[in-house]
């Protein structure tokens, strides 16, 4: 299945664009999509965390992904 990937703030820079399309399984989940990434784009590992969001909301590592999914990389936040 086809996924889109949005990304946001310093994801977007390691990606080196804010929208990614990838060719995944059909079974695959949170924690599938995060190892593929981290494999593709190994400056993810410099990362203190990479948050994933499944249609608007944070997402536990053993969600399923479907075609549809709006998915979201988030990573950490600073500022004041």
């Amino acid at each position: 299945m086809q996924l889109t990937i949005l990304a946001f703030g310093i994801a977007k820079d390691i990606l080196g664009r804010r929208e990614l399309q990838l060719e995944v399984p059909d079974d695959t989940t949170v924690r599938d999509l995060k190892d593929r990434l981290l494999e593709r784009y190994p400056e993810f590992s410099r990362l203190v965390s990479l948050a994933i969001a499944v249609n608007s909301e944070y997402s536990a590592e053993d969600v399923l992904l479907q075609e549809r999914d709006e998915i979201a990389l988030i990573p950490p936040v600073s500022g004041g």
